[in-house]
């Protein structure tokens, strides 16, 4: 893991294009094997500055909300997907000028809202809520499939959709899963969906398909798409997010000040509350370059952020020397639903975003400062 350039600002998320290249190559395979279309989820990774590297392995994007559908067709190209769990009849007609293919989340959206869709050359495409699911984290929080979710039209429901306006069915179950739950998810929508599929002409699977996550057997994947698309005949589209980023990148922090409450505790210019949301809301434990548990190495100490949240705070780690102001603290695996998540609570910075190309130069790609934090609280 390399340092930051002295002139580059911590904090400051830094993608990886070599690594990023190596994992789009895996989405190439399973494009090129499976026959499928792979579209980047931008909800989970959106930094348009690397879009020109992403264009060439993948179909397109697709988008949880108006907004980063613009970003898809403004900045990455392609097709452009877009599904919302609801919408404004003015959002879809705004929609069908931007995006091919508009997801509807029920019978009653796509009652109301599927004509406007379908009459402006849009595909349109409906969500089930398949009852399957295999998320691997953070319990019902990220389970799309939970009990009382509000995704997708439940099965008992189906057979009063007129399916001769649907185009795609889809369903999205998994969250950072191995290739068991892809196979399974596809499998199970097989089995269970089969009267409605021969009534479309595609199959959306979603995302969660961590096909770049270390154990993920992409052979099983690409059989299962390959058999799923001779028993039907339909097309098939994956959407990845993390699954394509993931370990890409770093958040580079600082240690900003020592404190002792108890027991050693390390001050950041990174937080968990405004910069690794993540941290608190799954909860999880990110890892940390050179550092172990607590108590493994010789020096312990509790990380947070300066904000004013008690709960702000990162985690325990253990390190082979006693921190010290100005040492850099480097959080690996950030490149996926981190930056996207950020805020400006308490008006703490944004942490900027930086690409470290090939030629293992870094260039920072954003330089947020005050404004961002003043512009969004109104005049």
């Amino acid at each position: 893991m390399t340092t930051l350039p002295s002139d580059i600002p911590t904090p400051i998320f830094v993608l990886d294009i070599a690594r990023l290249r190596k994992n789009l190559e895996t989405a190439k395979r399973v494009r090129e094997e499976a026959g499928c279309k792979v579209l980047l989820a931008t909800k989970a990774f959106a930094m348009p500055a690397a879009f020109p590297v992403m264009t060439d392995y993948l179909d397109g994007t697709t988008a949880s909300g108006e907004h980063e559908a613009i970003m898809g067709h403004e900045s990455f190209g392609k097709e452009v997907h877009v599904y919302s769990p609801a919408y404004t009849e003015d959002e879809v007609r705004r929609l069908t000028k931007i995006a091919e293919h508009i997801y509807f989340n029920s019978a009653e959206q796509l009652a109301r809202f599927g004509d406007i869709a379908r009459d402006a050359g849009a595909h349109v495409g409906l969500r089930v809520n398949p009852g399957y699911s295999n998320a691997t984290l953070g319990g019902d929080l990220y389970d799309p499939c939970a009990p009382g979710s509000r995704f997708g039209e439940v099965p008992a429901k189906l057979a009063d959709v007129d399916w001769s306006g649907v185009d795609i069915f889809h369903v999205h179950a998994l969250c950072e899963s191995l290739h068991g739950g892809s196979a399974g998810l596809i499998q199970h929508v097989a089995d269970k969906f089969g009267q409605y599929i021969e009534q479309v002409s595609a199959v959306n699977f979603g995302g969660g398909h961590f096909m770049n996550k270390p154990g993920y057997d992409v052979d099983v994947l690409i059989e299962a798409i390959k058999v799923f698309k001779a028993r039907f005949g339909v097309d098939v589209i994956l959407e990845p997010g993390a699954g394509l980023v993931v370990n890409t990148g770093e958040l580079y922090s600082t240690v900003l000040a020592l404190h002792w409450n108890e027991m050693d505790l390390a001050i950041l210019d990174a937080s968990a509350s405004t910069h690794m949301p993540d941290v608190l809301e799954v909860p999880y434990r990110p890892d940390i370059v050179g550092a172990g548990q607590p108590g493994e190495k010789p020096h312990t100490y509790r990380l947070g952020g300066k904000t004013c949240m008690t709960g702000d705070v990162i985690g325990d780690y253990s390190f082979h020397k006693p921190l010290q102001p100005g040492d850099q603290i480097v959080f690996t695996d950030q490149m996926h639903y981190s930056f996207v998540k950020t805020n400006t609570f308490n008006g703490t910075p944004l942490a900027n975003l930086a690409i470290r190309w090939e030629d293992g130069r870094v260039e920072q790609v954003s330089h947020f400062g005050y404004e961002e934090f003043r512009r969004r609280l109104g005049r």
